[in-house]
């Protein structure tokens, strides 16, 4: 999975196989009792392919 801004645009590319990680992470996120503000962050470390801009994905049970 890639994550870039192109001229103010947050950009995710992915294959069928990053996309399903990406909807997992965001149903884990979604599940009942996920206490607001729990959040996970993906960055090359951790899932991002290299060049890839952090990704921060947060519970926001106000929005």
């Amino acid at each position: 999975m890639n994550v870039r801004n192109l001229r103010g645009e947050i950009v995710i590319e992915a294959n069928s196989a990053g996309l399903k990680t990406l909807a997992g992470h965001l149903l884990t996120l979604a599940q009942d009792g996920t206490p607001d503000g729990a959040h996970l962050h993906l960055e090359e470390s951790n899932g991002l392919e290299d060049g890839s801009a952090r990704l921060v994905l947060e519970r926001c049970d106000d929005a």
